[in-house]
Parts: C-alpha cells; structure tokens; sequence
C-alpha cells in the first residue's frame, strides 16, 4: 500500500522538517506547495505560467491553480509509491479537490501537529531561514546545511506579525482539521517534544493509520 500522507500544523510547529525527515526515511517524495510551484514555474508548464503571472501581479495564488500544480506533482511515477504533502491543502476547498484527485488511489493518511500559541511565538520569533532556498536553519548556524546560502531572519517573524499569521492560520485550519479529523485515518502528535520524539511519535502514528487504512471500508 502506497503511503500518502497529509502533514498539517501551524506554522513553526515543525512539521516541514518532519515531513521530510520521514520521505527520506520512507523512500518516498517529500512535497511541499513552495517547491512545486518553483518548479512550475521554471519549467515553465501552462499552469507554471498562470502562476508566475499571479504572482508577478504581486497577488495570492488561486486554489483553482494550486490544485491544478498539486495534481501535476501527484500524475508523476515517484509520487505513485506515496508521498508526503507539506502545506497543501490549506483550505477546505483544496481538500475536497484533493480527495477528487485521490480517486482510485491508496486512502490518504492525515496528521496534525500541535504545537501551543506560546511556543510557536518563541520558535518563529527566533528562527532563522535560508535567503537562498527557504530551509530553516539550526539554532547558533549562519549557514543553510542544504544548500551553504546565509542564513537570515523573516522581515515577518516579529512577535505582532506571528500572532497575526497565527490567527489566520487558526481561522482558515479549524475547518480543514474539523473535515479531517472524523477520519479513521487522522492522527494528532505532541509538536513541542524534542525533534526526536517528535519524529518517533510520527513514525508510530503513520504505522497504526496504514494498518487502518488497510482495513476495509477506511476512507480516503
């Protein structure tokens, strides 16, 4: 059975590097809507260019188009073994267009990360991110272990601005973990333990949700 997860949580809770701690560890693509839409657009595919005219408008990239990427990623071999997908959806609407991409594929495995509001306003308020490819940096470094560009702090991961992004986030994911959450196949970790354990309490629950999906009967 094809392992395809959904990783969601609220930004800096953590889980773009689990996500992509558990894809490597799993032999499978890590994908995160930043990367594709890159990609898109430099490939320059009919969807990459509606993009790139979206944002060169200086305007927020449309579901319809972000759906449209996201299925473009999910048609290619690799992502047939499984996959792990870091911020798509984001909306209730994308979910929906999600499952519709779904059909006649292994059930879709979905965990929430937790993280509490005090914690994520410290971790963002201090973190570090690479100019050159976005990866976040570790506590103390000046340079990206990825890609070795210098490390530099968001003009937004300022205590007032994190609050706000926050309460967007909470907003819009409510709905999305509420649609989510009836499933037997959605699990919920404990985001503000050591990476480790973090990782480890992933690797468990994507375990007990494959042997539920592999059940008769478990949705997508």
């Amino acid at each position: 059975m094809a392992l395809n997860l959904i990783m969601l949580g609220p930004p800096g809770a953590g889980k773009g590097t689990q996500a992509e701690r558990l894809a490597r560890t799993r032999g499978i693509p890590k994908i995160s809507t930043g990367d594709i839409l890159r990609e898109a657009v430099h490939a320059g595919t009919e969807i990459g260019q509606r993009a790139k005219a979206i944002m060169d408008r200086g305007e927020l990239v449309s579901d319809e188009v972000m759906i449209g990427i996201v299925q473009e990623r999910l048609d290619r071999a690799d992502a047939r073994r499984g996959f792990v997908l870091d911020g798509f959806p984001r909306t209730v609407a994308q979910a929906v267009a999600l499952d519709g991409i779904m059909t006649g594929r292994d059930p879709l495995l979905v965990v929430d990360v937790e993280v509490s509001e005090a914690e994520l306003v410290r971790r963002l308020s201090t973190r570090l991110i690479c100019d050159d490819c976005g990866a976040n940096g570790a506590s103390g470094d000046t340079e990206c272990g990825r890609c070795k560009g210098q490390l530099v702090q968001r003009a937004d991961d300022n205590e007032g601005v994190v609050r706000e992004r926050l309460k967007v986030y909470h907003r819009r994911s409510e709905p999305l973990v509420a649609y989510y959450r009836v499933r037997p196949t959605f699990r919920s970790i404990n985001g503000a333990q050591p990476a480790d354990r973090v990782f480890d309490d992933l690797a468990a629950v994507v375990d007990a949700a494959v042997a539920t999906a592999a059940k008769p009967g478990a949705w997508r």
